[in-house]
């Protein structure tokens, strides 16, 4: 019953993608443009670091912007998942359990969180999709 009250409209569903793509899209540009702050963040354990920099910022531009225009979403959700899960995985855990520094430790914890809610958000992406249907509020 109060789920038909609740707002909805397509100004809605524009910003909720414009605010969930924001980060990928300025992410995904720094890729490009900031390549020696993602050379530090990357483990030395990780081969061919300039390869990975540059395709994870192409990855989440591509992904973000099919989200964004919704053009394929599910798919450019997918995508993110591909970025976020490697990326989560090993270089915020990484940087989290081995971090000498506490307060280091406690922001790469911080990005290790952020990153399985953006997966859990890009897996609602995938199996709904992004497009708008109008509610029939009629009984």
């Amino acid at each position: 019953m109060l789920e038909n009250v609740l707002p909805q409209h397509i100004s809605l569903n524009i910003l909720g993608r414009f605010l969930f793509v924001s980060l990928f899209l300025l992410s995904g540009v720094t890729h490009f443009t900031n390549v020696p702050y993602y050379q530090q963040l990357m483990p030395d354990i990780v081969p061919y670091p300039l390869f990975w920099i540059f395709l994870s910022g192409l990855v989440e531009l591509v992904g973000a912007l099919m989200i964004l225009f919704n053009k394929q979403a599910r798919l450019g959700a997918w995508l993110l998942i591909i970025f976020l899960l490697p990326v989560t995985v090993v270089v915020h855990g990484y940087e989290m359990l081995n971090a000498q520094n506490e307060a280091i430790r406690a922001l790469q914890q911080a990005h290790f969180l952020k990153g399985f809610a953006l997966m859990g958000a890009a897996l609602l992406i995938t199996q709904t999709g992004v497009t708008y249907q109008a509610k029939n509020n009629t009984p």
